[in-house]
C-alpha cells in the first residue's frame, strides 16, 4: 500500500477506519524527513495491513500541534484509536520493522485496562 496524506480533514476517518495508522510528521525542507523518506514508503509496501500516513507539519499545523510534535521527522503510531507510540527522529528500516511486529503483538485489551486504570488513579 502506497502512502497517504494526512490532513485535518480525513485525519478522523483514517483513525476510525484502520485497526493500525502509522503517521510520518515531516517537512520538505527537513534533510532527515527527506533521508527517512525511502524507508517508510518500502515499508509501507511490505505491510498491507497498516496504513502508513505522511503529515506535511507546514501545511497541517494544528494536527502537528494535536501530536505534540516538536521536532521533525517525528513517527506516531495508533492501533484501535489509542497512540501506541510517538517518537522524534528517523528509525533505520530493521528499527522500523521492530516496532511493526510490537505493534501488532499488544494485547489491545491490556492496553485499554491500563488505560483505564491510570485514569482512575490519577
Amino acid at each position: 500500500m502506497a502512502t497517504i496524506e494526512m490532513t485535518a480533514d480525513n485525519f478522523r476517518d483514517i483513525i476510525d477506519n484502520n485497526d493500525i495508522v502509522l503517521i510520518d510528521f515531516w517537512a520538505s525542507w527537513c534533510g532527515p524527513c527527506q533521508s527517512f523518506a525511502p524507508v517508510f514508503e518500502e515499508a509501507s509496501g511490505k505491510y498491507d495491513d497498516i496504513v502508513f500516513a505522511k503529515v506535511d507539519t507546514e501545511a497541517q499545523n494544528e494536527l502537528a500541534a494535536q501530536f505534540q510534535v516538536r521536532s521533525i521527522p517525528t513517527l506516531a503510531m495508533l492501533r484501535e484509536q489509542i497512540l501506541i507510540f510517538s517518537q522524534a527522529g528517523a528509525l533505520p528500516a530493521s528499527a522500523l520493522d521492530q516496532l511493526i511486529e510490537q505493534a501488532r503483538a499488544l494485547d489491545m485489551d491490556k492496553v485499554r485496562a491500563d488505560i483505564q486504570a491510570q485514569q482512575q488513579q490519577g
